[in-house]
């Protein structure tokens, strides 16, 4: 019998029970014979709910453990000059936000906001905001996602809406967004999102006009020469110490480009924000008794009666695939007009795909609150509950519950939701359908998704520099 067969009685342990009877038991008083049938029954019935739970595991069991082969082997000072690309300004239009505003090592690889205030804004997760003198113009239209273990091999489409993906027929086999296509092989998926955020004007681009970066991304100008790319990859030559480690570690001064940019920026990220140290992967490894017992049931709930692993599939809980699960539309969705989101469908135009949005890894779930696309739930127990009844759930929604950091200021300002026709068309598109749980049930799956936190990556690896090699001032959580 497995070590992790908690359930009930095992076989050995009935007859053991049945050799101890005592003899008259046999013949029993016809009145009790109701009574111990139902006490059979009951037997019967929990040894069933066992298998299901053994098998749970035993699927889970035979996930492969994680291994450091999974990840790219990369060089440390490959590794550092990212660091130092990902916290410069450098490489935002108006050189005020870098990557790690929205994605720091403090605040579980996202900002801990449900929609950033991304350019224009100054200080890090919630005490981020814009100011009185020069305030953001909106917020990010989704939220900030976590980005732990995105370097695996495992993955294989990154964003919410899958705008890039491994695809062998795509241009250096990496699908991108029409306009952006790769100019040169990148590394890795990381190194290709990695170009996206710097033309983006809500996240570090700006406004037409305010600079030359954004000025160049208004009039679609973002590859070849004179384009955005072109312009941000001679800034970074510009700088003495940049030009300087790139030429070693390429063993040539030809001039940079930005898939050099790109490619550090990947290998950083890949080595900063690896989480494979959890409970969860001690069991993957074959330490049975890594668990506690309600992650153990927990797990198998996941894994089997409650189907979660139906989407969160694998060692790292996702299929890499796209579902409608009515996550609230918060803020102003990536259709500013009529505040809405469509997802996955303006990519592919697919009507099929309306409302769906890819499924996050769960890894360090704990520690990448608030949830879902648009960031409208704050705790893991709000979102699980959403799971179990997503359109009650939609519908119900109070946004003042998801607060925004303001536009210019302190403080802090309630999202608007989408109208009432938007809100039954997402309501209308949600698949999702998972079984009734019992409140013991749903406190052992949070359970286990606390057992996916690996507490050696809680920061980072590295953690942020002290400085940059351009001198712009890098952001503390103190401001």
């Amino acid at each position: 019998m497995p070590k992790f067969f908690p359930f009930c009685h095992s076989p050995a342990t009935f007859r053991v029970h049945l050799r101890h009877r005592p003899q008259q038991r046999v013949a029993q008083p016809s009145k009790d014979r109701p009574r111990l049938a139902a006490l059979y029954f009951k037997w019967v019935t929990a040894c069933a709910l066992s298998l299901q739970a053994t098998l749970s595991l035993a699927l889970a069991a035979d996930l492969p453990a994680v291994t450091p082969s999974d990840f790219p082997q990369d060089d440390l000072e490959h590794v550092l000059l990212g660091r130092d690309l990902f916290f410069d300004p450098l490489l935002s239009g108006n050189r005020n936000i870098s990557c790690a505003s929205c994605h720091h090592g403090v605040l579980g690889s996202a900002d801990a906001v449900p929609l950033s205030v991304g350019e224009g804004g100054i200080g890090l997760g919630k005490r981020r905001r814009g100011t009185s003198s020069a305030p953001a113009a909106r917020h990010i239209p989704r939220n900030a996602p976590a980005i732990f273990n995105l370097g695996a091999s495992d993955f294989t489409t990154l964003f919410h809406d899958g705008r890039v993906a491994l695809d062998p027929d795509a241009l250096f086999g990496i699908q991108m967004p029409d306009g952006n296509a790769l100019e040169r092989p990148a590394t890795s998926l990381l190194s290709a999102q990695a170009l996206l955020p710097v033309l983006s004007p809500e996240e570090m681009a700006g406004t037409e006009g305010e600079n030359d970066i954004a000025t160049a991304v208004a009039a679609g100008q973002i590859r070849g020469p004179g384009g955005a790319w072109a312009k941000l990859a001679a800034r970074v030559e510009a700088v003495p110490d940049y030009r300087a480690r790139f030429t070693a570690l390429k063993d040539s001064a030809a001039p940079l480009h930005i898939s050099d940019i790109g490619n550090a920026i990947g290998a950083f990220i890949a080595f900063e924000f690896r989480a494979d140290q959890s409970p969860f992967d001690a069991y993957l490894r074959g330490e049975a008794e890594a668990l506690t017992a309600p992650q153990a049931r927990g797990m198998a709930l996941f894994y089997g009666k409650a189907t979660c692993s139906s989407c969160h599939a694998g060692r790292f809980q996702t299929d890499n695939s796209f579902h409608a699960i009515g996550i609230p539309q918060i803020g102003p969705g990536k259709d500013h007009a009529s505040r809405a989101d469509h997802g996955r469908s303006a990519i592919t135009g697919d009507p099929k795909d309306d409302y769906c949005f890819r499924t996050p890894s769960l890894r360090n779930v704990a520690l990448t609150a608030p949830y879902g696309h648009s960031g409208a739930y704050a705790s893991l127990e709000a979102v699980v509950r959403h799971h179990l009844a997503p359109r009650e759930s939609l519908m119900a929604f109070d946004p003042t519950i998801a607060p925004l950091p303001a536009l210019a200021g302190y403080g802090a300002v309630t999202p608007e939701m989408p109208s009432p026709e938007e809100l039954e068309r997402i309501k209308a598109a949600i698949t999702l359908d998972i079984p009734p749980l019992t409140k013991s049930e749903l406190s052992d799956i949070i359970s286990f998704l606390h057992a996916l936190t690996d507490p050696n990556s809680i920061g980072g690896k590295l953690g942020a520099p002290a400085s940059v090699p351009s001198g712009l001032p890098v952001d503390s959580i103190l401001d």
